[in-house]
């Protein structure tokens, strides 16, 4: 009887510790009955015990392979078996007893549809956060993160780069550690909870001076550290500067052409170009002189371009559109008070607003006297006096300057300074008329085409040899200004319908005799005994050469036009007679 009450204890005991696990368990015997089904079993199969009970396991339990394992004697470690929407991982072993013999079969299984969710979202947020780190390391942005008790706990590529400190310099180290003058911001946050924004420190071992905003990370309401990101004061301040002459860009007129919008391949452009460019690289003083249209201004563009002011400020002003009084204010500028209706606070001229840059004044030779003996104060002493000022203002200006005036005979006229002139001409440079570099005509023509095709919206293609014969034919008196104005009209007379430029469409050419004419020579002058008929051109040639220059003072470019020759052949004739 005790033995009973003993057995009986034990049975029970045994249910206890079979239904106190969260694993299922379920045993058959050996003849393929199910006689073990415990709680779990039968939440996890969605089966009742007393269903299941004395019945074969087959006729149980879907997809079971429990017979299998009682007749192969072969275990079946972790398998996954599908139980209708729910997934199990099953342990299916044989049992035997102590002789061996295979006696039943036990299978021990849990529930993986929650194990399954779990390690997705843990795939999720592995993803997330691999997203992150990739966000953070690839921002331009520095990036420093410390936990809630000041540690480092992350850095980006950045940081490193504009701290000099690698991750081992940082992580699990206090947020002290990269300072090298100033306060932790990150500790300050940390203690308030607070964000500081604009904190200004130094860091790393080369002391960088930086801007540093830190915020506190706080998740579901528990501070979590914070985060901080660090801006170079040296790039802010690189990037004001650049800020700074994109506003002087839109405020002044800067130079809108370089050398490469000079079209021409005849030798005596190229000369010039070649000249200009050389001057380009100098601080000195440029005098572009030629006739109106020869593109003086152009070249004045293309000087400062190339120039190393050619980020500063290039300002125009023709001298001639401004009155005498208007132009002094205007260039030096005034105090308040110089004049009824003079700005509150005065007002800066165009010399201060092209410090450090270049002011083209064109139309230099028309200016007053009073004007010129300032300009030779700017050029000498490089300072200026505001109109009602007293005291000088130091400015660093580049000057280039156009005229088409013959300043040599507005000297001996007293209409222009010859201490003044000395002091401008020192690099002087000379550009050809139109007539002088024909050859250049079907390029300019070209340009001129394709420029009114974007400015008027056509699809002109080119022009007929006839019309460069015609072109070529014309002396030009008003220069590549002219040849823009008539190519203008030709597209206009065009019409929309045609797309080739032909001689109807030309307004009309004609020649003017504009030219002065030098004195005829007697021959009866010329020694003819004994001497050759080349030592008589040649003797010809110099006195014609010296006779043009008397008739222009000394002026070689209006002595080149009255002979119709180029200015260079003009040179090389007077260093081969020696004049």
């Amino acid at each position: 009887m005790d033995g009973r009450k003993e057995m009986m204890k034990q049975d029970s005991k045994m249910d206890i510790i079979l239904n106190s696990t969260h694993d299922g368990i379920l045993s058959i015997n050996a003849r393929e009955v199910i006689e073990i089904f415990n709680k779990s079993a039968e939440k996890i199969l969605r089966l009742s015990k007393s269903d299941v009970l004395g019945k074969k396991v087959q006729d149980a339990i879907p997809n079971t392979r429990l017979h299998i394992v009682l007749k192969t004697g072969q275990s079946e470690i972790n398998q996954i078996q599908q139980i209708g929407d729910n997934a199990i991982i099953t342990n299916r072993v044989p049992v035997k007893d102590k002789d061996g013999q295979i006696i039943g079969a036990l299978a021990v299984f849990r529930d993986i549809t929650e194990v399954r969710k779990m390690a997705e979202e843990l795939t999720n947020l592995n993803e997330i956060k691999v997203m992150l780190e990739a966000i953070i390391n690839s921002t331009q942005d520095a990036i420093s993160v410390v936990d809630e008790h000041g540690l480092g706990i992350l850095i980006n590529p950045k940081y490193t780069k504009l701290t000099g400190l690698s991750a081992e310099d940082v992580i699990g180290k206090p947020a002290t550690v990269d300072i090298a003058e100033g306060e932790s911001v990150h500790y300050q946050v940390v203690n308030t909870k607070e964000p500081v924004y604009g904190a200004r420190m130094k860091v790393g071992p080369a002391k960088k001076e930086v801007i540093v905003n830190v915020a506190p990370l706080v998740v579901d309401g528990n501070l979590k550290g914070s985060v901080g990101v660090i801006h170079d004061v040296s790039e802010i301040k690189k990037l004001t500067q650049e800020l700074d002459q994109a506003r002087r860009i839109i405020r002044q007129l800067n130079a809108k052409y370089d050398f490469n919008d000079i079209i021409g391949e005849s030798d005596i452009i190229k000369t010039v170009i070649k000249q200009a460019k050389r001057a380009s690289q100098t601080p000195a003083t440029v005098l572009l002189r030629g006739e109106s249209g020869t593109g003086k201004e152009l070249f004045a563009h293309a000087i400062h371009t190339a120039s190393p002011r050619q980020n500063e400020a290039f300002i125009r002003v023709n001298c001639s559109a401004l009155v005498d009084n208007i132009l002094e204010s205007e260039l030096f500028g005034y105090e308040e008070g110089a004049f009824t209706g003079a700005k509150k606070g005065g007002k800066k001229g165009f010399f201060e607003e092209a410090n450090n840059g270049t002011i083209f004044l064109d139309e230099i030779g028309k200016i007053s006297l009073n004007l010129q003996a300032k300009l030779l104060r700017v050029l000498q002493e490089k300072e200026i006096i505001k109109v009602g000022g007293t005291s000088p203002i130091d400015v660093d200006v580049r000057i280039i300057l156009a005229t088409n005036v013959n300043l040599e005979r507005a000297i001996q006229e007293g209409k222009f300074r010859e201490d003044l002139y000395y002091r401008l001409n020192v690099f002087p440079l000379f550009l050809p008329p139109l007539r002088e570099r024909k050859g250049d005509l079907p390029a300019l023509v070209r340009h001129i085409i394709h420029r009114f095709n974007q400015e008027y919206g056509r699809s002109v293609r080119g022009f007929s040899a006839q019309v460069i014969d015609k072109l070529v034919s014309y002396n030009w008196p008003g220069n590549v200004r002219e040849l823009e104005n008539i190519i203008g009209r030709a597209m206009i007379n065009l019409g929309l319908e045609n797309d080739l430029i032909e001689l109807k469409h030309l307004p009309l050419l004609v020649n003017k005799d504009n030219h002065q004419q030098l004195r005829q020579f007697d021959l009866s002058e010329v020694n003819l005994n004994q001497r050759s008929l080349k030592e008589i051109i040649n003797e010809t040639e110099k006195r014609a050469i010296i006779e043009a220059l008397k008739k222009t003072n000394g002026n070689k470019t209006e002595a080149a036009r009255i002979m119709g020759i180029a200015i260079r052949s003009l040179y090389y004739k007077m260093e081969k007679h020696g004049i």
